[in-house]
């Protein structure tokens, strides 16, 4: 048969401003993280630098990433997911 297909070919035009390529709505470039060595790292770039945890962290690390976080002052993209309903805030 007749392949007529419509859909926009992945091509290069279609790349974003190089300055703003890797940048989020909020501002910030994210970075993956899968434990508090990798959070400090961002400590010197808290401006341009959120931490997003990675999703297959465990809840009881991603905790202490969350804690940390807030001590440096680096926004954390993610920092409510698999939190649940546990009350010992």
């Amino acid at each position: 048969g007749v392949q007529t297909c419509a859909l926009p070919m992945p091509s290069i035009g279609y790349g974003s401003d190089k300055r703003t390529r890797n940048i989020h709505p909020n501002g910030f470039k994210s970075v993956v993280i899968s434990n508090v060595s990798e959070l400090e790292m961002l400590m010197m770039h808290n401006r341009t630098y959120a931490a997003t945890v990675a999703h297959n962290v465990s809840s009881k690390v991603r905790r202490s990433i969350v804690e940390r976080a807030e001590q440096l002052a680096i926004r954390v993209t993610n920092a409510n997911a698999k939190l649940r309903a546990e009350d010992d805030a």
